[in-house]
């Protein structure tokens, strides 16, 4: 066997300095939730605000969003309500910014993969199906039997809001989950919106849309100035779609579908790293316009549109969407009529009961049948408070009611149906949380490695049947883990066959921020069978890990650079490096290097006689059994 690493043992240092310069949350690399709070605040505020506001002065909340607004130049007039003008207008870019996720996630996320994305897909293809089947039992004979797609869709800034708040102490894989489920309903609730809820269908504008579309597209290929012909080709578009009888706001969604996505290139943003160099070595205008121009044309448009309008969405559009549509009047006469309406309860019935038997039962069903990928973290417990959560149908639900129904009082129990399930489900949830908090303790995480050993996922050196296994949760910047990497191979060199050492990635981007860049590169190593070659190559100079550092090295290793630099940007090597750091999120590393000692975490000095030391005294114990739940 080949050495671990170039590099000799030194001195294990002292604990304290090692958490001081490490102490930080693998969690805070898997999203920022603070926006999302914020939003769902702002949401629950503007909800409130306007069922107090119809209750207390009904008169001016009607006649404030019956106002009517004209647009037009000559004989060319738009004649909108203010209401309409939030759900045909601003909700569009609402739907702009769904239709950008769902078209991230099919070419760089989730859903690139079958085997990672089958268990999201099926929950929500099921979580679309039993609410809808639910809601028509219940509301047959009622005459409100076509407004099933009330119960469809789960409102997605309430889910990751409500998970941050009451979610469990590492939510991190169960929120990839929901996310990845939230994505495929939001196409569902789309597809159903243009299928089922368009009237009064024109084809004719839709070639003009087509057109638009197209102009769309080819707008990419423009060296500049695209700002202004996305913007005009989007109101061409727009109109177009409201001429046609399709609901106006899926031309946000048909326009996001079009809008280039990609992984940045690591060597365009080296590129506009070293033009800041030069803006720093020699101010002027033009290398600052340079370094600004090359900085964003490193980001693919897609995920710079939706870093631009997230903002817009979550504190000022959907807010008022729901100002604008949450207002129901809750009389005596009115909540009286909803506890006997089946409209009412099939709403009820169908997100509160119907989401949670789609989303939890078929997740039962394909880990009872050991189908599709459960991480550690993404146990059925979990899973059942986040189908619980999956009940909140708010947005979406709120502005179909506008779309299924006509009836004024119908529309009023359709809207009391959508606030009473969401609280219910919140509720629900809340408590399948704490249940499972207080039945299964998290009194182990951490101590007990969460996930086996699989030859054919990790990365493995040595023996396949050694009685003494390591598996080092590590970064390929951090100092410690160099001299953690000396230690192991004197214990190889000690104990020879008879060790198995296993690498995960747990790269600390805010400390190193070249870690997660050196981890996807050792799995596009790995692809070509040289993942421990490019890990002795990381660690023999980590200072130097920029992009071209990266492509040298491989070069070096004689990889094959061009499937290297493909593989770099594949959504296989993004997903593998991301699958170690959620499983290190779940066991509550936040330092690095880790070290599990047959199984078990290993506390204390990690130099060789210690290591060895410690897999003697494991010899003795029985080997723990992975967590499961």
């Amino acid at each position: 066997m080949s050495d671990l690493t170039r590099t000799p043992s030194t001195p294990n240092p002292e604990p304290a300095e090692q958490r001081s310069r490490t102490r930080r949350s693998i969690a805070e690399k898997i999203g920022d939730l603070g926006q999302t709070r914020i939003g769902a605040l702002l949401l629950l505020i503007a909800t409130l605000a306007a069922i107090i506001w119809a209750n207390v002065a009904s008169g001016s909340y009607a006649t404030l969003w019956e106002t009517h607004l004209t647009v037009g130049v000559g004989d060319l007039q738009l004649d909108f309500t203010l209401h309409a003008l939030v759900n045909d207008a601003l909700m569009a870019i609402f739907f702009f910014t769904v239709g950008l996720e769902v078209r991230r996630e099919f070419a760089i996320g989730e859903l690139t993969s079958w085997s990672r994305a089958m268990v999201p897909v099926v929950a929500a293809v099921a979580g679309l199906a039993v609410p809808a089947l639910l809601f028509v039992l219940i509301a047959a004979g009622s005459g409100y039997e076509a407004a099933w797609g009330i119960v469809i869709s789960t409102d997605t800034a309430f889910l990751v809001g409500a998970l941050a708040l009451i979610g469990p102490r590492v939510p991190g894989r169960l929120r990839v989950f929901l996310l990845t489920l939230a994505v495929v309903d939001d196409i569902g609730a789309l597809s159903i919106i243009a299928l089922v809820y368009t009237e009064n269908f024109n084809p004719l504008p839709l070639l003009v849309a087509a057109a638009g579309l197209a102009g769309v597209y080819f707008t990419r290929y423009l060296r500049g100035g695209r700002g202004p012909v996305y913007a005009t080709l989007a109101i061409i578009v727009w109109l177009a779609f409201l001429a046609s009888g399709v609901h106006p706001t899926l031309a946000g969604v048909a326009i996001a579908l079009l809008v280039p996505v990609y992984r940045p290139d690591r060597r365009d943003v080296e590129h506009a790293l070293d033009l800041a160099r030069t803006f720093r070595q020699s101010p002027n205008t033009q290398y600052a316009r340079a370094a600004a121009n090359s900085l964003r044309e490193s980001i693919s448009i897609n995920e710079r549109l939706q870093s631009a309008y997230a903002p817009y969405v979550a504190y000022v559009i959907l807010p008022l969407f729901a100002l604008a549509n949450a207002g129901v009047v809750l009389s005596p006469e009115i909540l009286a009529g909803a506890m006997t309406s089946a409209l009412t309860w099939g709403i009820v019935v169908g997100l509160v009961v119907g989401k949670f038997l789609g989303v939890f039962g078929s997740a039962a069903i394909l880990r009872l049948l050991r189908l599709g990928e459960f991480g550690p973290g993404l146990t059925l417990d979990r899973i059942a408070g986040g189908a619980a959560l999956c009940g909140i149908g708010f947005t979406i639900s709120l502005f179909i009611v506008d779309l299924a129904i006509d009836d004024p009082a119908a529309q009023n129990q359709a809207r009391v149906g959508v606030l009473a399930a969401s609280v219910l489900a919140f509720i629900i949830a809340t408590v399948i949380f704490r249940v499972s908090d207080a039945v299964h303790p998290d009194v182990d995480s951490g101590q007990t490695l969460m996930r086996r050993v699989d030859p054919q996922r990790d990365h493995v050196f040595g023996a396949a049947d050694a009685p003494f296994t390591i598996v080092e949760y590590g970064d390929f910047q951090c100092g410690f883990c160099l001299k953690a990497s000396g230690s192991i191979q004197e214990v190889h060199d000690q104990l020879g066959d008879r060790l198995r050492y296993v690498w995960r990635h747990a790269p600390l981007t805010t400390v190193h921020p070249n870690a997660l860049a050196g981890a996807e590169a050792a799995e596009a190593a790995s692809l070509q069978g040289k993942f421990f070659d490019f890990e002795r190559g990381l660690f023999a100079d980590q200072e130097n890990q920029r992009p071209s550092d990266i492509i040298r090295l491989a070069r070096e290793l004689g990889l094959d650079v061009p499937k290297f630099e493909r593989d770099l940007m594949s959504a296989e090597v993004t997903g593998r490096v991301q699958d170690d750091m959620l499983d290190a999120e779940a066991m509550g590393i936040t330092s690095v290097p880790t070290l599990f000692i047959n199984g078990r975490r290993h506390t204390g000095p990690y130099d060789a006689q210690s290591l060895i030391r410690a897999l003697e005294q494991s010899e003795q114990e029985p080997q723990p059994a992975a967590p499961a739940r």
